[in-house]
């Protein structure tokens, strides 16, 4: 199911700005900063680089893939941003030295926060095109007439035979005690 430009747009707006806040969170935890350039320029970058996959439903497959490599970049970009300010130097000298160098503690925990936001991202992208796909289907049933009803076999009609009541002629009581047969 592919999509209108307005809807892309939006959709590659929700994924650059939860990129983007996964990126900046993370980079801030670890203790850099993000300077507002940068923050722009990710923004921008997430966008550029979610948008070719925005028209279609993504899988988690995809979404890990484009996450992964958005966040490598995101990183990369604000310890370089971060590494030029004058400011952040003075505050995190350990941190803007290390430049683009990453512990494996922060590894893991980009790692893990991708893996959680990517199982997120990708439940909302099924719930959203479910949501499109039903709403789809009843837009369609409600425009188009009802096709006309057709038997499965087109037999003549006849009048079905008239039930009358009939009298039984054996009644089965089936309760109490057995009836006396003779005594012996």
């Amino acid at each position: 199911m592919s999509s209108s430009l307005l809807f892309r747009l939006v959709r590659t707006t929700a994924f650059a700005v939860v990129c983007l806040g996964l990126g900046m969170v993370a980079h801030v935890f670890a203790g850099g900063s993000v300077p507002g350039p940068a923050m722009v320029a990710g923004f921008g970058l997430a966008g550029a680089c979610a948008y070719p996959l925005a028209g279609r439903e993504r899988g988690p497959r995809t979404i890990l893939a484009l996450l992964s490599g958005l966040q490598a970049a995101l990183h990369a970009m604000f310890s370089v941003a971060e590494a030029g300010s004058p400011v952040a130097t003075l505050a995190h000298p350990a941190h803007a030295s290390a430049g683009l160098a990453a512990d494996l503690g922060m590894l893991v925990t980009h790692g893990w926060a991708v893996v959680l936001t990517t199982l997120w991202l990708s439940r909302g992208e099924a719930a959203l095109w479910g949501l499109l796909r039903r709403l789809a289907v009843r837009l369609v049933a409600v425009l188009l007439p009802p096709a006309p009803a057709t038997p499965f076999l087109s037999l003549p009609y006849a009048e079905p035979p008239v039930l009358r009541p009939a009298l039984l002629r054996y009644a089965v009581i089936g309760r109490g005690p057995p009836p006396v047969i003779g005594d012996h």
